[in-house]
């Protein structure tokens, strides 16, 4: 799972927990199963209330319905909560999600610094990490899988910096780009 999925169901995980009913739904549950009816009166909420908490539970893959006659009765998946709990709170997990922040940070900052309000690069940096962030913003006009002669590579780096050779030279010794046949085919990695 790469980190924008891990940060996204983590986001999900904390929104479905994040409203004292919901917790209310989820200690009445963890007692024993429940009608939506049953909840609502516990709880002094109307119905259809108590059926939109029930129903971001579920999407959350916390809770599930099964039909008794004209009833449905909600469960709690206790090993889901317990799953999703360790898993997205481990000790590894955590801490990376400050990474990307701090990544994401670091590369706004390098491009504020060296483009100009049309996106284009208005002087290399002497650092390589520097260098390496802009030739990724860059990449982001290439289309993965995607084989590219070295004249539209040329074209499309020529919109960020005149000086293409050292743009299309950094993607490859980067390995953000491959290529063969002379330099006359060229994709994205």
């Amino acid at each position: 799972m790469t980190e924008s999925e891990t940060l996204e169901e983590l986001l999900n995980f904390f929104k479905a927990l994040a409203e004292s009913n919901r917790l209310k739904i989820i200690g009445l549950l963890a007692q024993q199963p429940h009608t939506v009816e049953a909840i609502a009166d516990a709880l002094g909420i109307g119905v259809s209330t108590t059926s939109h908490h029930l129903a971001r539970l579920a999407k959350a893959g916390l809770v599930s319905a099964k039909a008794d006659g004209h009833y449905y009765v909600y469960s709690l998946h206790t090993e889901i909560l317990e799953d999703m709990a360790q898993r997205l709170l481990h000790k590894e997990t955590l801490p990376a999600l400050g990474e990307s922040s701090q990544n994401d940070v670091f590369e706004r900052k390098v491009l504020n610094t060296f483009l100009d309000e049309q996106g284009r690069i208005k002087t290399f940096p002497s650092q390589e990490k520097k260098f390496i962030v802009l030739l990724r913003h860059c990449l982001n006009d290439f289309e993965i899988q995607k084989h590219y002669s070295e004249n539209e590579v040329n074209d499309i780096l020529s919109r960020f910096n005149d000086d293409v050779a050292t743009l299309r030279r950094g993607m490859i010794e980067f390995h953000l780009m491959a290529r063969q046949n002379g330099g006359s085919d060229y994709w994205v990695l």
